[in-house]
């Protein structure tokens, strides 16, 4: 017999509603008696809760479904729940994860595409309304332990300080009681940039001494379920584990590379012929489903130079060890909760990327894939690629595969991450395992899903409501439809029948089987190029119930249909804010332009020893112009030593530091060149003024420009920077004042000794400002302190 639940849940915080009753006097009183006081829990049989998402893996990557990447804990789970071969994500990563995290589309919340391109237009703020709660915030004041382990990149870029305001992030705003893991797009596999809850915190080893990003989340993820079970164990979970593998750089430790070897020597276009026919012989896609050709856009193998093929293979090899590393100890996190016995009680999703492939990594792939990002790709020449091809995985890369690649682990769809209108962007392989739940053992099922799916699912299996109110605010709908209909059935119909996507002007609706669908802009030309009129987009139709792969282009043969359909995404649109279309790319990275906040104003900035994990948003922009770095410091008798500034880090930046008792000046373009300045004498004991003045030749963007060293206004040292980079140090890599985290800049100093031995009073950056005398005194530093507030 089912105990009805007593508690008001529809509205969050559940009021505290005591019972009216007799108030004694004395507490010996024999009428005195008060219920015991009870812990809050979800209703009886609540599951606990995994999800695992793993990042930029395509449809036709992962062996469970037909891929060439061996991933054994999937097939695993897959073997004892259910596979879902029409899930669908956003195409990007940020989209993807707010909107399952909310059950709400992307734009709903604010996250049209990623935080760094936010804009002030609602859809694409990257604000989350308080009205649309997580899930994470819902289960945990239901009763549910909640943690989060990996990637958080839903954090608006200018909250994404040391300072917050943390509203948004994860174990503040995000309803986890705990967060390990990083803030951002992506992150050094080798050497992260980590938060635990909102504190910066270092790696526990070095990677010569072992250490690797997933391995280390698995240990959390796993101590973390191994103490709630041994101190709360009548109170389920809910884990988010979220590695950020395999986004680029693709990073493994080389034993798992060399699984690979040889096995992509027939390059992808017959290894798309290979993945799919395993598909068709594993049943993960319709036997009567045709493989989509590859567009011009894309080279042939055949096509490649034969002198970069082996580092191609090396590439896919490299990204095919990454994967199976990143499953194995997925594996392990799925084993701890097996051991502690509560494995057939736990629903676990495993969603096999937050997008399709990416084919951000250009048409030869990258060694260091801030290259691309600068639009300085040509600088990766066949020669240089070559000469790198065995450190391709290792802590001197930051790789990513050739758009190849990325086309073939799409298979058998066209297209790729960012790429919303088709399947190869939007469709990623997805396993449900519940065996408390799902009878089936190794069913497919086949209906329509979406990531706005996954939170009303969890609620019903928990059987809680959506919270009418939560924090006091009520709250709008979720947008999703529990997936639980089919968890029982798989001939059920599919209750998920009408969505919009878009993503950069590429833009497509599904509607009961049909898909309209427009691709606008390529995804691996993020400079220059040429980009149609949004009225110019060529629209295709395609009828899902006969085409799995949407290999048939109908829009000739059904004019009337393709026209309705294009009217139903424009609604859709307009319903969940996906207009205005936003395809500007440039123009958004200016937080000015764009129209968000910024932490940074004015031409001057002044930061203060031991400040540090400063994201390039939090820093005032010093590239494609003149600028100084000046630094007030004590100097010991005997000398300084160690970092006084530094930006970036071994893939791209700059740092002001002493070496030898000398300031030394160095300017890392992309890892591949590095200028170094060094002042003629050492810094004498006693306060003095260290400055840099860098004088920009001009004429455009990633010019160099003559560097210019200074002990108290007095000229000690000159140099040149051949060339500089004009639109991104790093993804991960940050500012830090007195020491350098993460990977160093200089190839002269490990962050390790990187601390600087002296006393720094004050570093002042200045962009564009002639200083006569190279020297800031008192009151100038005063006028500029002040006019930042």
């Amino acid at each position: 017999m089912n105990v009805p639940d007593r508690h008001a849940r529809s509205m969050l915080p559940i009021p505290d509603r005591p019972a009216p009753g007799l108030t004694t006097y004395d507490a010996k009183d024999p009428d005195t008696a008060y219920p015991p006081i009870e812990p809050l829990l979800p209703p009886a049989g609540a599951p606990n809760v995994l999800i695992i998402l793993l990042d930029d893996v395509g449809f036709g990557a992962s062996s469970a479904f037909g891929g060439p990447c061996a991933t054994p804990n999937a097939e695993k789970l897959a073997a004892g729940g259910l596979r879902y071969n029409r899930f669908h994500t956003t195409a990007l990563c940020a989209p993807t994860r707010q909107a399952m995290l909310t059950g709400r589309n992307h734009h709903s919340v604010g996250m049209g595409s990623i935080t760094e391109t936010a804009t002030s237009a609602p859809g694409n703020s990257s604000l989350r309304p308080n009205t649309k709660a997580p899930l994470a915030m819902t289960l945990k004041l239901n009763g549910y332990s909640t943690a989060q382990f990996g990637k958080c990149h839903e954090v608006p870029v200018w909250q994404s300080s040391p300072l917050g305001p943390f509203d948004a992030w994860p174990s503040a705003g995000g309803g986890f009681e705990t967060f390990y893991g990083f803030i951002g797009g992506e992150n050094n596999q080798w050497d992260p940039a980590l938060y635990d809850g909102t504190t910066p915190v270092e790696p526990p080893a070095t990677p010569e001494e072992g250490y690797h990003l997933t391995e280390d989340l698995a240990d959390r993820a796993s101590s973390w379920i191994r103490m709630q079970k041994a101190l709360m164990p009548d109170r389920p979970f809910f884990v988010y584990f979220a590695p950020g593998a395999t986004h680029a750089p693709h990073h493994v430790p080389k034993e798992w590379i060399e699984k690979y070897k040889g096995k992509f020597s027939q390059g992808w276009d017959a290894q798309r012929e290979v993945t799919f026919a395993r598909q068709k012989e594993l049943g993960v896609i319709p036997a009567d489903s045709e493989l989509t050709p590859r567009h011009a856009e894309i080279p042939a193998w055949d096509d490649m130079p034969d002198e970069l093929k082996p580092v191609l293979e090396r590439q896919m090899e490299v990204y095919a060890g990454f994967l199976e590393h990143t499953d194995f100890h997925v594996g392990r996190v799925i084993d701890t909760i097996e051991d502690l016995g509560v494995l057939d009680n736990t629903i676990v999703y495993y969603i096999i990327g937050d997008n399709g492939a990416s084919a951000e990594g250009t048409i030869n792939g990258a060694f260091n894939e801030m290259a691309n990002f600068n639009g300085m790709a040509a600088l990766e020449t066949p020669d240089f690629m070559v000469s790198k091809m065995d450190e391709f995985g290792s802590p001197s890369s930051y790789n990513h595969y050739a758009v190849g690649w990325a086309w073939a682990m799409n298979t058998p769809f066209q297209w790729t991450k960012q790429v919303a209108s088709h399947w190869g962007g939007t469709r990623n392989g997805t396993i449900v395992h519940w065996p408390a739940g799902i009878e089936e053992k190794g069913g497919l099922r086949s209906q329509f899903t979406h990531c706005i799916d996954v939170a009303p699912t969890i609620l019903e299996a928990a059987g809680l409501p959506e919270p009418t109110t939560v924090n006091g605010v009520q709250q709008s709908p979720m947008e999703g439809t529990s997936m639980l209909y089919s968890f029982r059935d798989t001939k059920a119909d599919e209750r998920h029948d009408l969505q919009y996507f878009e993503m950069f002007g590429n833009r497509g609706v599904y509607f009961k089987g049909w898909s309209a669908v427009t691709k606008h802009r390529t995804p691996w030309v993020m400079v220059g190029g040429t980009v149609p009129a949004l009225d110019d987009d060529v629209w295709e139709l395609y009828d899902g119930r006969q085409d799995y792969s949407q290999a048939r282009d109908l829009a000739a043969d059904q004019p009337d249909r393709l026209h309705d359909l294009q009217r139903l995404w424009l609604i859709e649109a307009v319903k969940y804010n996906a207009v205005p279309i936003d395809d500007r790319t440039g123009e958004r990275l200016i937080a000015e332009l764009a129209g968000r906040p910024t932490l940074k104003h004015g031409s001057s900035q002044l930061l203060f020893a031991g400040m540090g994990r400063l994201s390039e948003n939090s820093v005032v922009n010093i590239k494609n112009k003149s600028f100084s770095v000046t630094a007030e410091v004590d100097v010991p008798e005997g000398g300084a030593d160690g970092v006084i500034i530094a930006q970036g880090g071994r893939f791209g930046g700059w740092t002001l530091y002493v070496k030898g008792g000398k300031a030394k000046f160095v300017y890392n373009v992309l890892g591949i060149q590095e200028f170094a300045t060094e002042a003629d004498i050492p810094i004498p004991s006693g306060k003095h003024q260290v400055r840099m003045e860098f004088a920009y030749d001009g004429g455009g963007l990633a010019k160099g420009g003559d560097v210019t060293l200074y002990y108290d206004g007095t000229a000690v040292g000159t140099g040149r920077v051949g060339a500089t980079q004009p639109m991104i140090f790093s993804a991960d890599e940050t500012t830090d004042v007195g020491y350098e985290s993460g990977t160093s800049v200089a190839s002269d100093y490990l962050p390790q000794q990187s601390r600087f031995r002296g006393k720094i009073h004050w570093v002042q950056l200045d962009v564009g400002v002639d200083d006569s005398d190279h020297f800031i005194d008192p009151e100038e530093r005063m006028r500029i302190a002040m006019a930042r507030q």
